[in-house]
C-alpha cells in the first residue's frame, strides 16, 4: 500500500519552527494539501511562501490557532473541512516542556503543558481518526520523547505526558490495525530546535553536542517510519542506545543514578529563588 503522505492532505501542529517546520518542507514535494498550524500565523505565511516558491502546484493552508482552545480548535476543523476536505495525515508536533522540581514549578505552566501535550494531541486525533478508518486509509504520527520511554529528574510533569503519549499511540496502533490507518511514534532526545530555549533551563548545562540532533534529521526520520508502517522510532543512533539502556536498566538502578542529579537540581533552583 502507497505512503498517505503522497497525493494527501497533511495537518501539521506546531508547524512554525523546529521540527514541525522541517517536516512541511520534506513533505511539501509529495503531499496535495499541507495544513499548517501553530500559534504564530506570521511564521506561518512565510513557511508557506517558501514552501509555493520551492514546490509550485502544492496547496498550502495556514491557521493559527491555539488547539488548547476547544472552541477554536473546533473552528480549525471546521474550516479545513470547508476549505480542504478530508486530512489524510495527522501530525501532533505541538507540544513544549519545563525543567524543575516539581513543587516548585509554576501550575499554569504545568496545566498548559498538559493540555497541549496530551489533551490537545487525544482531541485532534479523536476528531480526525474515524473519518481515515470509513476511507479505509490514512496516517498518525505524535512526537513523544526519549522519556515517554524511561523518566529522570526535574521534568516530572513532563515526562508524564510523553508517557501518556507513548502509551496512548501504541494503543491507538493496536486498536487500529487493519483499518488501513498507520500509527507512528517518535521518541527523539534532544532535538536542535526552539524547545531548549523556552523550557526554562536554569541548570547553565548545555546538551552533550553528540547527543544533539536537527530538526531536519529528525523530521527524516519520522517521514521513513511512516513510510514503512513503523511502530516507534527513535532518531540518532546514539540517543537510540542510551534510550535502550535505560529501558532495559532496573528502575531501582536509575533512581540510584539520577538521585544526586535530583538534589543537585533542587538546590541550584531554590538558591535562584533566594536571589531572585
Amino acid at each position: 500500500m502507497s505512503s498517505p503522505i503522497d497525493r494527501g492532505a497533511v495537518l501539521i501542529t506546531g508547524a512554525s519552527s523546529g521540527i514541525g517546520r522541517a517536516l512541511a518542507l520534506q513533505l511539501g514535494p509529495r503531499a496535495r494539501t499541507l495544513i499548517l498550524v501553530a500559534r504564530r500565523k506570521e511564521r506561518l505565511e512565510a513557511l508557506r511562501e517558501e514552501l509555493n516558491r520551492k514546490t509550485p502546484g502544492l496547496q498550502v493552508v495556514v491557521f493559527g490557532c491555539d488547539v488548547t482552545d476547544r472552541a477554536r480548535t473546533d473552528e480549525l476543523l471546521a474550516a479545513i473541512e470547508a476549505e480542504v476536505g478530508d486530512v489524510d495525515v495527522l501530525i501532533n508536533n505541538a507540544g513544549y516542556g519545563d525543567i524543575g522540581a516539581f513543587d516548585l514549578a509554576g501550575w499554569d505552566k504545568t496545566e498548559g503543558m498538559i493540555a497541549l501535550n496530551v489533551t490537545a494531541l487525544t482531541y485532534l486525533t479523536h476528531r480526525l481518526v474515524p473519518g481515515m478508518v470509513a476511507r479505509g486509509r490514512g496516517g498518525v504520527v505524535n512526537v513523544s520523547s526519549g522519556f515517554g520511554l524511561t523518566f529522570g529528574p526535574g521534568m516530572a510533569a513532563y515526562i508524564a505526558t510523553k508517557h501518556f503519549v507513548t502509551s496512548f499511540t501504541e494503543g491507538l496502533r493496536l486498536d487500529l490495525a487493519g483499518t488501513g490507518v498507520r500509527v507512528t511514534q517518535v521518541c527523539p532526545g534532544p532535538v536542535a530546535t526552539e524547545f531548549h530555549d523556552t523550557v526554562g533551563n536554569f541548570t547553565g548545562m548545555d546538551v552533550p553536542g553528540p547527543l544533539m540532533i536537527s530538526a531536519e534529521r529528525c523530521a527524516s526520520a519520522i517521514v521513513r517510519s511512516l513510510d514503512r508502517g513503523r511502530a516507534l522510532v527513535v532518531p540518532g543512533f546514539l540517543m537510540w542506545v542510551l534510550i535502550s539502556l535505560g529501558t532495559l536498566s532496573p528502575r531501582w538502578l536509575l533512581r540510584l543514578l539520577f538521585a544526586p542529579a535530583a538534589r543537585a537540581l533542587r538546590k541550584k533552583q531554590l538558591a535562584l529563588r533566594g536571589k531572585a
